[in-house]
């Protein structure tokens, strides 16, 4: 859940009746589990060493990253741009293969 700033809501120090406080935490969990995978697969989970998982105020799980090293946030930067360029070009295959090879 965000703020109207688009912000992650409060961290959840005071508990409020009614929210599901533990499925949020273990949804934060397993976000952080996979980054944290993916972190150790390109040698970057030295440099993240504040990551975990926790809950905001509304109970929705969230993934904290700690403070890490700006030359780390820049090449978490690169890979995710990097990754997400080539998702792109995957998509842009597949809808030339599915349309037959044709462009407008």
């Amino acid at each position: 859940m965000t703020d109207p700033r688009g912000v992650c809501a409060r961290r959840a120090e005071s508990l409020m009746p009614g929210v599901p406080y533990v499925r949020g935490w273990a949804r934060g969990r397993e976000g952080a589990e996979a980054l944290a995978e993916e972190l150790r697969e390109v040698g970057l989970d030295a440099d993240f060493p504040g990551l975990k998982a926790d809950v905001n105020i509304v109970g929705d799980g969230v993934v904290c990253l700690g403070a890490i090293r700006p030359e780390a946030a820049e090449l978490l930067a690169r890979l995710l741009t990097a990754g997400m360029a080539e998702e792109m070009a995957q998509n842009a295959a597949a809808q030339s293969v599915s349309s037959g090879g044709s462009e407008a």
